[in-house]
């Protein structure tokens, strides 16, 4: 549908080298298809582990009042030691806020130290947003338990970056090339840029599977992978499937959802926060944030905080997340910058120079996407659905898959990742090549 390749997966030029609008890092090493793809072919060189200095992430009230290191690590070391292992979620009912909520404000009272009860709630209400990000999840009352019980932890690093290279170098990979944006390898002349689906009658026709595309054209298939987000079905599947699809698919459509996240790259002239900082986090006061809900500048609450990026010393990444995501993508863009300057000057005691060059990504108002990751939400758990459901082919009664679906969003343990969108692709094409291999045999 787009004019380009990777999905989710979207590297460009910015600043000294490139930037991920999209996928940034990949998620653990033991049985990770992207990092043991680049184990077994001697190209680990492209991934490097997040350091400790990475970490130096300095904590700011909106009074500007920048918390003490010694006070910072006493809370985050508490919300780091809360358990978040699948098995300690493999038995709770309720929500992951619930869960973490009740966690946190427990073990809190057994610190020593009295921290004042106001500040740890700023500190864990920013953490909590963090965490939205970590899942793309709206809020972390509607984000299910059993999202983390079963999703599958990769041993290893889990923040392993990219250097200068981007997420786009597992393009050149999968598809045995240099260069894809000038030699598709594996897919050249079999890729069709912007032809965007319209409709797909998968049932009683004549030769096979008929789609008409946007532009007019009608295509014929014997087979067809649906890899569009989750995001594009629960707008579409109703008018783009004939027949609809079966009542298990449109459970799992309605009961899972794909959250935003998106990000705000500034451009410096030159580095200007102290050194050894890698980025701060935003603590907004309850007084601050009663006012700030008032104005136009709401959204702003949904904001993490602003970091740097590996191999972009110039360059600070802002991360928001959920409906304030959403709301801000239908602003002009000197608008946001406007806000966001105003934002980081609110924070800050020094002076904030203007930057040279601004970018953001817009996942959800784009038709192709529109979200970034998907989360198993409590209301999923009430359908008693799944990952599962959605992955499920639709087949002739002999069995010869006539449409199925791959994507994060089909994967019951990688959901989220691209590890795992690889994986399902890959489970597609397996199902093919046996149903043929078994058709050969029986012949």
């Amino acid at each position: 549908a787009e004019n380009r390749i990777g999905g989710r997966v979207y590297t460009v030029p910015f600043g000294d080298n490139v930037v991920d609008l999209g996928a940034q890092w990949c998620h653990g090493e033991k049985d990770n298809v992207v990092y043991e793809a680049l184990k077994r072919l001697n190209r680990l060189n492209l991934l490097e582990h997040t350091s400790e200095a990475d970490h130096n992430i300095k904590l700011i009230r909106s009074n500007k009042e920048l918390i003490s290191d010694e006070i910072a690590y006493q809370v985050m070391d508490l919300l780091q030691s809360i358990p978040m292992e699948k098995d300690d979620f493999k038995d709770y009912d309720g929500s992951v806020g619930a869960y973490l909520n009740e966690v946190f404000w427990r073990e809190f009272e057994k610190l020593d130290s009295k921290i004042d009860r106001v500040l740890a709630k700023e500190i864990f209400d920013n953490w909590k947003k963090e965490q939205l990000s970590v899942d793309s999840a709206e809020t972390l009352f509607e984000l299910a338990s059993s999202s983390k019980a079963d999703y599958w932890d990769c041993e290893g690093d889990n923040l392993l970056h990219w250097k200068d290279n981007g997420f786009h170098s597992i393009l050149n990979i999968l598809l045995h090339t240099e260069n894809y944006q000038t030699n598709l390898g594996l897919l050249k002349d079999k890729i069709r840029f912007n032809h965007r689906v319209k409709h797909i009658k998968w049932k009683s026709v004549k030769h096979g599977i008929k789609i008409t595309l946007y532009n007019g054209k009608v295509i014929m298939a014997d087979h067809l992978v649906c890899t569009v987000s989750l995001g594009v079905l629960k707008e579409n599947h109703k008018i783009m499937f004939e027949p609809c699809l079966p009542l298990s698919k449109e459970r799992a459509i309605d009961g899972l959802k794909l959250g935003t996240v998106n990000k705000f790259f500034f451009e410096f002239e030159k580095v200007f926060l102290p050194d050894g900082w890698r980025g701060i986090d935003c603590l907004w006061r309850d007084e601050d944030l009663e006012i700030l809900r008032e104005t136009e500048y709401f959204w702003m609450e949904g904001i993490s905080g602003f970091y740097g990026v590996a191999y972009q010393p110039r360059i600070l990444c802002g991360w928001i997340v959920g409906r304030h995501a959403r709301y801000v993508e239908t602003l002009a863009e000197e608008e946001v910058l406007k806000a966001l300057m105003w934002m980081l000057r609110k924070f800050l005691k020094f002076p904030v120079p203007d930057p040279i060059k601004f970018m953001r990504s817009q996942w959800y108002t784009n038709n192709n996407f529109r979200g970034t990751y998907s989360y198993r939400t409590l209301y999923a758990d009430e359908l008693r659905t799944g990952a599962w459901d959605l992955a499920k082919p639709m087949a002739e009664d002999e069995g010869k898959p006539i449409v199925q679906f791959a994507g994060e969003a089909t994967h019951s343990h990688y959901f989220g990742t691209v590890h795992g969108a690889i994986e399902t692709g890959w489970r597609e094409a397996d199902r093919l090549i046996n149903y043929y291999e078994m058709k050969k045999t029986s012949k």
